[in-house]
């Protein structure tokens, strides 16, 4: 049986990224008409002041987001997927914006496995918006070295929380590069939630760029979350 070729791959996989796409944006138009002043997906949240403090990558992806050391403010919203009950396990989320008064990156994680395959599997949990558990991008980002996934692992401490950033291939190693430091409420005051939408299409970091079949699959979703906001 001949092999297909590379346009043929390219094809098929073009194919079933769309459909899966059109799939997704029926489903987020749903959950949209059901929640009409909600989010369909993360309706509720808290939202955080930040600062990723950047070491660099022991390993070179070419992305200067990745590989170099800096700092850069920035906003971090902590959510249930389902807005299910606290009790019930559900999938928790954890959205980046990095420099939100500049030129905005956002990124978006939730919670999977780490291995190889279990990164890019969802994975409910047992918490109210944050828990001890891995938090990956999901998809994989294409930059001038090849593929990357991307990974946040919260550790609380006694005076703040803290998310361990990770850069990986889809089966390497993880390489640490940063943290982000999540700023608490002022003393007296409950953190809350804002009117906050975290798009990884519209605002990529940049070196990150979507792959064509991550755009097909997920914008879609995107562009049916962004029009219920709207209503």
């Amino acid at each position: 049986m001949p092999t297909p070729s590379a346009p043929a791959r390219s094809r098929a996989v073009a194919g079933v990224s769309s459909a899966a796409g059109a799939v997704l944006r029926g489903a987020f138009a749903g959950l949209g008409r059901l929640r009409p002043t909600d989010k369909p997906l993360h309706p509720r949240g808290v939202v955080l002041a930040a600062t990723v403090h950047r070491f660099g990558s022991p390993e070179r992806f070419g992305v200067p987001w990745l590989d170099e050391p800096g700092a850069d403010p920035a906003l971090v919203r902590l959510s249930r997927g389902g807005g299910l009950p606290a009790a019930l396990p559900d999938v928790l989320g954890i959205g980046l914006r990095v420099d939100p008064d500049d030129r905005p990156g956002d990124l978006l994680f939730a919670t999977t496995g780490r291995g190889p395959v279990g990164r890019f599997l969802l994975r409910p949990r047992r918490a109210s918006t944050l828990a001890a558990a891995t938090y990956s991008t999901l998809q994989p980002y294409r930059t001038p070295t090849g593929p990357v996934v991307l990974a946040a692992t919260p550790e609380p401490e006694r005076e703040r929380t803290v998310l361990r950033l990770a850069a990986a291939r889809p089966t390497g190693r993880w390489q640490p590069f940063g943290t982000v430091v999540l700023e608490r409420a002022q003393p007296g005051a409950a953190a809350t939630d804002r009117p906050i939408s975290f798009d990884p299409f519209l605002h990529p970091v940049p070196g990150l760029e979507n792959y064509g079949w991550t755009r097909r699959l997920r914008e879609g979703a995107y562009a049916a979350a962004r029009r219920t906001r709207r209503r």
